[in-house]
């Protein structure tokens, strides 16, 4: 029996295809900006509007979560370790899980909330507790004063030049300056996350289940449902969705073929084939995600038939 997922996928990229008539160029009517690229080496195969600063939502856990990632290595700290769900939770203004304070969950399980489900409560619980770990760079600087910083220490690491985060969930909430990024940094951004197998694990589950320590009372198990409509979709992987009133909806995905081997001499050179698309404020950004992702596959052979140049 077919897939529905994937039947209905395709179902949407052949109408999205038809509304937007024929070319890569037409789908700047379905988006705000966006970008595809190869993971391996970063060419841009499709873009438009790839430069342009805009709010990204919840996209913005991928950087929390990668910032969180290189904390556990460099600390070497347990992925298992519980983290307080502090008095802030009850400033979101929404809660799909439930947490209250006091609650504990893994730093694992928080991930897997903020990657999978764009849980607020989630990446700010792990903002603050990876935060207090974290020097600081000025007196009465906060633990998600310090996160941040290395969120956008890391942004400037990857040469993400138009990008800055002002909090660890994309929510703007009483922050003076809005952030922003482009689609152009999030691919950046996107490369490198996907290069970590963790985090690939995590934002290709389409359901997991957490446990929730709370007070006085037996663990709760929460299943988290990931956002991302287009998992298992034509090989799609990952990677996040996003959406606020700022950015719209948003949608990055990433998807794998068989490496290419090109024989020369007695030795075989192997090169990983994988498309990471972005898309950015638009109202059909799954339709339009896969669909750019069969233009960037047929954009890539070309490129590669032309010998990689450009």
């Amino acid at each position: 029996m077919p897939d529905p997922r994937r039947f209905l996928a395709s179902i949407g990229v052949f109408l999205a295809v038809l509304s937007l008539g024929a070319g890569p160029r037409a789908f700047a009517q379905q988006a705000a900006a966006y970008t595809v690229i190869d993971a391996a080496g970063g060419h841009v195969l499709i873009a438009s509007n790839a430069n342009r600063r805009l709010t990204i939502g919840s996209l913005t856990n991928i950087a929390t979560a990668m910032v969180v990632l290189d904390w556990l290595d460099l600390r070497r700290h347990d992925i298992n370790e519980p983290v307080t769900i502090g008095p802030e939770a009850s400033i979101f203004p929404q809660n799909p899980i439930g947490f209250q304070t006091g609650d504990q969950a893994s730093i694992r399980d928080l991930l897997y909330a903020a990657l999978m489900q764009s849980d607020d409560i989630a990446a700010y619980a792990l903002a603050m507790h990876v935060g207090r770990d974290l020097p600081t760079t000025a007196a009465n600087e906060t633990p998600m004063q310090a996160f941040v910083a290395q969120m956008n220490a890391l942004a400037r690491r990857l040469n993400m030049r138009n990008t800055l985060f002002v909090d660890s969930n994309g929510l703007q909430l009483n922050e003076r300056r809005p952030p922003f990024s482009t689609a152009a940094d999030l691919a950046l951004l996107t490369r490198y996350a996907m290069n970590r197998s963790q985090f690939r694990f995590y934002v290709s589950q389409r359901a997991r289940q957490i446990t929730i320590d709370r007070l006085d009372t037996n663990p709760l198990e929460y299943t988290l449902a990931n956002t991302n409509e287009l998992l298992d979709v034509d090989a799609i992987d990952g990677v996040k969705t996003g959406a606020s009133r700022g950015a719209g909806p948003c949608v990055i995905i990433s998807a794998p073929r068989p490496p290419e081997s090109v024989q020369q001499g007695n030795s075989y050179i192997i090169t990983p084939r994988r498309i990471i698309v972005v898309v950015l404020g638009s109202p059909n950004r799954f339709d339009t995600a896969n669909a750019l992702l069969q233009s960037g596959w047929q954009a890539y052979e070309q490129w590669v038939a032309g010998g990689r140049r450009g």
